[in-house]
């Protein structure tokens, strides 16, 4: 009896070890459904294989699984507008509020709220943000302008500055200008994009000096959510569903375009965020009318 039932223990065993190694192998997925109806706009990568993203109509905040592709909404809509999005190595997730003129920090793990910002009234856009080690910063699309929000060394949210960049970038009146931003990881440097002109600008977190990045007479308009890694700027280009391959300079003040991302899955894809070699857009289909069952994705590509 005990050779019996050791026999059928192996086997159990056998069996059950197989189809865990298989789930942990299994490829992430190349395209994620977000829900019907959601408008996304913004996306971010968290701990481990989270990620996050915004709703344009008010249907919250998408927490997901990249391996799994699943998901569920994380954070309440109460009709707030949430866009651009970052999270920072404290667990926390910052949060653009478009036309709302607002930014939000929830905690990553919980979704609670932990603050609120006004940072303008109408007209304004406050499209996408960058946390560095002492400050997160929010880019205006409809005024020329930053928004800082101090971080103390311990953590602590502190007080808002508005940073006036008049005359020092090309504003166009009526469109969408400062739109994605990107950091040097020591935060010395931020890089933004202005979509309506297609030009890319360094800003001196210090001396808050603008510089415009030559990129040889390109210009890379339709310019939205842009990602550093190294000394390569990946800038989405949302109309054009592609994402634009650009290399940098040792000293950011020139660059040129290498290559070009595309993939059929794109649909005006806005944001985009990096896990391993893999970046992910998400789709918000700004061509197609939203209605209750429009479908919305997130699009894995591999650089």
């Amino acid at each position: 009896m005990r050779w019996t039932t050791l026999l059928f223990v192996l086997l159990a065993v056998m069996l059950a070890t197989p189809a865990t190694g298989l789930a942990a192998d299994r490829p992430f997925p190349s395209t994620i459904d977000l829900p019907s109806g959601f408008r996304p706009e913004g996306i971010a990568v968290g701990a481990g294989t989270t990620f996050y993203t915004g709703s344009l109509g008010g249907a919250g905040i998408y927490k997901g699984d990249l391996r799994t592709g699943e998901g569920a909404v994380f954070v309440p809509g109460e009709s707030r507008t949430f866009v651009g999005m970052k999270v920072d190595d404290r667990g926390r997730l910052w949060v653009a509020g478009g036309g709302t003129g607002l930014g939000y920090v929830f905690d990553a793990t919980t979704g609670a709220e932990l603050a609120e910002f006004t940072f303008n009234s109408a007209p304004t856009f406050v499209n996408d943000v960058i946390v560095t080690k002492d400050a997160a910063w929010f880019t205006e699309s409809q005024r020329p302008v930053l928004y800082r929000v101090d971080i103390a060394p311990d953590g602590t949210i502190g007080t808002v500055t508005t940073v006036d960049l008049t005359g020092k970038i090309e504003f166009v009146s009526g469109a969408f200008n400062l739109n994605g931003i990107a950091a040097t990881p020591d935060g010395s440097t931020l890089i933004v994009v202005n979509s309506a002109t297609g030009k890319l600008y360094t800003i001196d977190t210090e001396t808050l000096a603008v510089r415009e990045i030559d990129l040889g007479g390109v210009a890379l308009t339709f310019g939205d959510g842009i990602l550093l890694h190294g000394n390569t700027l990946y800038v989405v280009r949302n109309r054009l569903n592609q994402i634009a391959v650009v290399r940098l300079s040792a000293d950011l003040s020139s660059g040129s375009v290498a290559g070009v991302i595309t993939d059929p899955g794109f649909d005006v894809p806005t944001t985009i965020a990096r896990h391993g070699n893999s970046l992910y857009a998400v789709n918000a289909r700004f061509t197609t009318p939203p209605t209750a069952t429009t479908t919305y994705t997130v699009v894995r590509v591999d650089p």
